[in-house]
C-alpha cells in the first residue's frame, strides 16, 4: 500500500515497532531525518507521534484517509459559562447571531466527511507576508506546498471531535493573550504547535479559509473572552477576516499572515 494512503485509523492501530517502521519509510520518501517516535495518550488510547527534520525544519507525520471535519453543531453542547459569556458579547454589539450556536454556524466550517492524503506537515507555521499565490510559489521552490483547508483542520484536530483541539472548554477568566500557560501552547497529538495565538492567521490553498487566529481582531476589539478564544477553534475558518484579507476591490492585507508548509510523500 502506498504510504500516502495510510489512514488515521490504521496509524492508531499500529504497535510501536510498526509505527517506527512506517515513520522511517516516510522519512526515506521525503529525504527527511527521523527524529523521534513517541507514544502519547490521545482520544482514550495510546497514539504515536512521529517527528522528522528536513533542511533544519521540523515536520510531523499526519496520517490521512477518510476523516470527519467540522463541528457537529446539532450534537454539540456548550461548556458551562460559554453561552453566558457569549450573551455578554452580544449585549455589547458583538457576535454574528443572537445565540452561540448560530454564531458558530457562521464562523465554523461545515460538518463533513472528506478524504485527505497522508503528508508531513511543518511543526511550526512560517511567515510569508504575501498572498497565497506568492506563498505557494515560494514553497514550491523548496519542494513544499500550502495545506488545503481539509488538511489543516485534520492536522489541527487530529481526530478530536471537540470545539478546540484540546477539548470543548477554554478558560473564561482570561483571554489567550493573557494565558501563557494555557492549553493552546501545548503541542497537539501529532506534535504540531498549532492554533496557539489569535494574532496568527494561517493561509491555505483556499483564500476564503484561513485558520489559527484572526489577526487579534477579537482580542484588540474587546469582543469578550469566549470570542477571543474561538479563533483558535479547530474548524474556525474565519470567513469575514479572510474576506478582509483578500479584498478583490482594493488592497490585500497579507503582511502578518503565515502558513504551515506541507511536504508530500
Amino acid at each position: 500500500m502506498p504510504l500516502t494512503n495510510l489512514t488515521f485509523e490504521e496509524w492508531r492501530s499500529f504497535d510501536l515497532p510498526t509505527a517506527l517502521r512506517t515513520a522511517r519509510e516516510a522519512a526515506a520518501l521525503t529525504g527527511s531525518h527521523l527524529v523521534s517516535v513517541e507514544t502519547v495518550h490521545h482520544l482514550g488510547r495510546p497514539f504515536h507521534r512521529a517527528l522528522m527534520e528536513r533542511a533544519d525544519q521540523a515536520f510531523a507525520l499526519v496520517p490521512g484517509g477518510e476523516v470527519t471535519l467540522g463541528l457537529e453543531l446539532d450534537a454539540w453542547q456548550p461548556a458551562p459559562g460559554q453561552e453566558e459569556d457569549y450573551q455578554a458579547s452580544v449585549d455589547q454589539g458583538f457576535g454574528h447571531a443572537d445565540d452561540l450556536r448560530g454564531h458558530l454556524a457562521h464562523m465554523l466550517s461545515p460538518y463533513r466527511q472528506v478524504t485527505v492524503p497522508t503528508v508531513l506537515m511543518a511543526v511550526e507555521d512560517e511567515e510569508f507576508g504575501e498572498e497565497p499565490e506568492g506563498a505557494a510559489e515560494a514553497l514550491a521552490a523548496r519542494g513544499l506546498r500550502l495545506p488545503t483547508p481539509d488538511e489543516w483542520e485534520h492536522a489541527c484536530g487530529a481526530g478530536a471531535r471537540t470545539l478546540f483541539r484540546w477539548g470543548d472548554t477554554c478558560p473564561l477568566d482570561r483571554i489567550p493573550y493573557h494565558s501563557p500557560d494555557g492549553p493552546q501552547h501545548r503541542p497537539n497529538a501529532l506534535g504540531l504547535h498549532i492554533a496557539y495565538d489569535p494574532y496568527r492567521t494561517e493561509l491555505t490553498t483556499d483564500p476564503a479559509s484561513v485558520y489559527g487566529g484572526d489577526g487579534g481582531e477579537a482580542t484588540c476589539g474587546g469582543y469578550g473572552t469566549l470570542l477571543a478564544w474561538l479563533p483558535l477553534a479547530t474548524s474556525h475558518r474565519n470567513p469575514d477576516y479572510a474576506a478582509w484579507l483578500h479584498n478583490p476591490d482594493g488592497d490585500a492585507f497579507y503582511e502578518d499572515t503565515s502558513t504551515r508548509p506541507v511536504l508530500p510523500l
